[in-house]
């Protein structure tokens, strides 16, 4: 009975512990125009290790992730989406891949000026 009684308590423990991991919801712009960008957004987003949500709003241009900090941080997220060629405020997608979008994926590029990349 004790021995039942101590499972029951460890599986509480580890399941309380697994609802309060060290989630972080934060938002930023990212460039894009149509569904097929939205798709491509939130895919490179979610695979980032430790992104659980990814929403982009295609009129707002903005994204919301929801990531455990312990595994990534934003800037990770901020990369994956470049490498797929998406422009965010402060950092600028290669031109190469810019280009390989499909035409209704181009956005206007004139209005987005990016800091360089630190390194």
């Amino acid at each position: 009975m004790k021995l039942k009684m101590l499972s029951l308590m460890a599986m509480f423990l580890f399941g309380t512990t697994a609802v309060f991991a060290d989630n972080k919801t934060e938002s930023f712009k990212v460039y894009g125009n149509c569904g097929m960008c939205k798709s491509r957004i939130e895919k490179a987003a979610k695979s980032v290790e430790g992104v659980s949500v990814a929403t982009w709003d295609k009129v707002t241009k903005q994204i919301e992730v929801t990531f455990d900090d312990t595994k990534t941080d934003v800037e990770k997220i901020k990369e994956a989406i470049v490498n797929v060629g998406h422009d965010t405020e402060k950092l600028k997608a290669k031109d190469e891949v810019y280009n390989d979008l499909p035409g209704c994926c181009l956005y206007d590029r004139e209005e987005i000026k990016p800091e360089p990349k630190q390194e």
